[in-house]
């Protein structure tokens, strides 16, 4: 089950789009901003669940930000077979040793996503965190608990933020390896390249996102 969030007016409902590296920062700062409803702003937070942690609850304390939905973006390790590098996932929630967080409007961002980036296979399902890369044998062990990705912030993120009836959160992140395509560098294989040229695409899909938690909710 997924939150409800409060209807409340543009001006005071920005949207905070956190992700972890360079690269992804890259990716976000130079997709579109056409058609966003409302501020938007790009944290960079660092790597792991502790750097996430920190930088979005020190963002949030910012009056401009104070009432933002907050989104984690950025790649994954796919868990599932059959997975491969560009494929999107819509975390349904996030997973970590502190409890999960529900995602708000998931089948909203599915929808939007398929239309911003055709042809890309979007996953639905958990999304769980961890405070490493996960290798090997750890892909299986997570993939038995129910999760279809890992990432290292995603989790951290939303715990954060504290999504809530005022404070929409979701996550969506895109798969850079999986288990028949492990990644050992992003951006030197063929890979990593398609993962970011997939997370450049997708701001307009979470601008529709946000803007559908603007409507008045009946």
């Amino acid at each position: 089950m997924t939150a409800s969030p409060a209807a409340r007016p543009p001006e005071t409902a920005p949207l905070l789009v956190a992700c972890a590296l360079g690269i992804e920062h890259l990716a976000l700062r130079s997709g579109s901003r056409a058609g966003a409803p409302s501020p938007v702003t790009v944290l960079r937070t660092g790597m792991g669940p502790k750097a996430a942690e920190r930088a979005v609850t020190r963002a949030l304390v910012d009056p401009v930000l104070r009432d933002a939905a907050v989104l984690a973006t950025g790649f994954c390790a796919g868990l599932a077979p059959g997975m491969h590098p560009g494929d999107l996932v819509v975390a349904e929630e996030t997973r970590d040793g502190h409890g999960s967080t529900p995602c708000v409007d998931p089948d909203l961002l599915v929808k939007e996503l398929v239309r911003a980036v055709p042809g890309r296979t979007v996953h639905t399902g958990p999304l769980t965190g961890s405070d490493h890369v996960v290798r090997g044998h750890e892909r299986g062990d997570l993939l038995a608990t129910g999760a279809i990705a890992v990432d290292m912030e995603s989790a951290a993120t939303l715990r954060a933020a504290g999504g809530s009836a005022t404070r929409p959160v979701a996550a969506v992140r895109v798969v850079v390896d999986a288990p028949e395509h492990e990644l050992v560098r992003i951006g030197t294989v063929r890979g990593g390249l398609s993962a970011f040229r997939v997370l450049r695409a997708v701001l307009p899909a979470f601008f529709e996102w946000h803007r559908s938690l603007l409507l008045p909710r009946r």
